[in-house]
């Protein structure tokens, strides 16, 4: 077997210093939600690569050991994934070292990769430990002159993370210092590279607070986190910050975080796909007290379905290219949101 200093560190281990400390423990307790586990490739499926944590995709062979965290996965177009409660077997969810058990799958999807779990990552006394020990303290509250542009999206893969780089791009062109955040999801880097490539002075996520993904945490927990990531933002010297809130409005957690949107956004985006999700999404966010600011992501690809979208809902629609070369400065300056 190979030695836990040949292991492959998935991307949701990044915030772990001193790995050469780290030990290979027994099954010390049952699974919690951040444990971090060392497993073995027992067959290679759908993800055959692994993120790790400088964000390169590694190739996964069977027999290779992978450090990683339990967790939950929620995604509509991949797979449905839940905490392991009996036995060694398990499922890697996520590229980005997310282990749990796959419960549904997108038609889709191939198989998942299996994994055998052959113990806890633990401390030089033998001690399990989690990302609970590695997560960043959260700076005192703060609002100063920040301004706070959240973005939603009515489901999955609808164009919120590029909606997100393309504001950051418009702002730092702008001359403005512009940060980024995502509060919840999976954990991967894609996002956070995203951010970064579009001129982000700083990027944080839900992974420096501790969590490997974020289906399943109570709402009280994603809701601090969604504030210590804007205050921790802020007191880096942000002008603004965009904060991206994974999943579509109807996933449980995503819901309940946009009714405590109202007072901490000055905007709101909504990223969709067609007019008929413009529509409902609008709606929804009203209704849940987060007036929508304007309209984004693949939808903006079509001119018909954003001419629909525009007159449905009396919002403009603005394309990446648009927010990047003036619209998202213009967002900020805008005094009321449109009717």
């Amino acid at each position: 077997m190979q030695k836990l200093s040949d292991a492959k560190w998935s991307y949701v281990t990044r915030r772990i210093v001193a790995r050469e400390r780290m030990r290979l423990g027994g099954f010390i307790r049952e699974p919690r939600l951040g444990d971090l586990v060392v497993s073995t490739v027992a067959s290679v499926g759908a993800h055959d690569s692994l993120e790790n944590v400088d964000g390169r995709r590694v190739h996964l062979y069977p027999g290779d050991i992978v450090v990683g965290a339990y967790g939950n996965r929620y995604a509509t177009d991949f797979y449905e994934g839940y905490l392991p409660t009996t036995g060694t077997a398990a499922h890697l969810l996520t590229a980005g070292g997310v282990v749990g058990v796959v419960a549904s799958a997108h038609t889709s999807r191939a198989q998942p990769t299996e994994l055998e779990i052959i113990g806890a990552l633990t401390d030089q006394a033998g001690a399990a430990l989690s990302l609970e020990n590695f997560t960043m303290r959260a700076p005192p509250p703060t609002r100063a002159e920040l301004s706070t542009v959240v973005v939603v999206g009515s489901s999955m893969s609808v164009g919120k993370t590029t909606t997100v780089a393309a504001m950051v791009n418009g702002w730092m062109r702008a001359g403005l210092t512009a940060s980024a955040g995502k509060v919840t999801g999976s954990g991967s880097g894609k996002d956070r590279w995203m951010y970064e490539d579009a001129g982000a002075t700083a990027v944080i996520d839900f992974l420096d607070f501790g969590m490997p993904s974020t289906f399943g945490y109570p709402v009280e927990r994603l809701r601090a986190t969604m504030f210590g990531i804007r205050d921790a933002l802020a007191h880096r010297g942000s002008a603004v910050v965009v904060l991206e809130i994974a999943d579509g409005l109807l996933q449980a957690e995503t819901n309940a975080l946009v009714t405590h949107l109202s007072g901490f956004a000055d905007r709101v985006v909504l990223a969709v796909a067609d007019a008929l999700s413009a529509v409902a999404g609008v709606r929804i966010l009203n209704d849940l007290g987060a007036p929508v600011w304007a309209i984004s992501g693949l939808i903006s690809a079509s001119p018909l379905a954003s001419r629909e979208a525009s007159a449905a809902t009396g919002l403009d629609v603005l394309s990446p290219a648009g927010l990047a070369n003036g619209a998202a400065v213009e967002l900020l300056t805008r005094q009321v949101v449109p009717t």
